[in-house]
């Protein structure tokens, strides 16, 4: 209804605009007179704005305390449930079985460890890798005795001045087989 009214006093405001314009500056009387209708009839479309502004509010705040009371069912359902569910448990009870399962757990843990453990001896991994090294530094020791000692010292004195081709030579040779000892020695 109040629609209705609202849609009616928007086409009276448009008529009385329309007589305002129509009279305009012949007759400024009637064109006064129209234009004070206008505002009250505006008065009385803002109070109907107003009422319907209200009136939308409140339908708004009974949707929402219907959608509360219902979701206040529902808890108290909830917590009728949850009680009786709870009833029947007792917290001390409850502290007890979860002490069990911890307990079993770890006797399982223990049982996996047991199985899951090395058969026959230990060895402490640290006294294998000095016995290993150990055996390492004999066999080179051992490799060096074999070799033999370090390749003689020529005795003779060499030339002051130009040497020969022929002494270079015996030279480059007493050095290929230096070279030759300690590479064999190395591997």
């Amino acid at each position: 209804m109040l629609t209705k009214k609202q849609e009616y006093l928007e086409k009276r405001i448009e008529q009385e605009i329309a007589i305002a314009k129509k009279h305009g500056t012949k007759n400024k009387k009637a064109a006064l007179q129209a234009l004070k209708r206008k505002k009250r009839l505006e008065q009385q479309l803002t109070q109907i704005d107003g009422t319907l502004s209200t009136i939308e509010f409140q339908r708004e705040a009974l949707e929402n305390s219907h959608t509360n009371t219902e979701v206040l069912k529902n808890m108290g359902f909830a917590a009728k449930a949850m009680k009786q569910v709870h009833q029947n448990m007792d917290i001390d009870k409850i502290d007890d079985l979860m002490q069990d399962i911890t307990e079993q757990q770890d006797v399982a843990r223990e049982i996996s460890e047991a199985i899951s453990g090395p058969f026959g001896e230990q060895f402490d991994e640290d006294e294998l890798l000095a016995e290993l090294e150990e055996l390492e530094q004999e066999d080179m020791e051992e490799s060096m005795k074999s070799m033999g000692g370090l390749p003689s010292v020529p005795s003779s004195k060499l030339p002051s001045s130009h040497p020969s081709q022929r002494a270079k030579t015996k030279k480059r040779a007493e050095d290929d087989d230096d070279i030759n000892m300690l590479a064999s020695w190395a591997t």
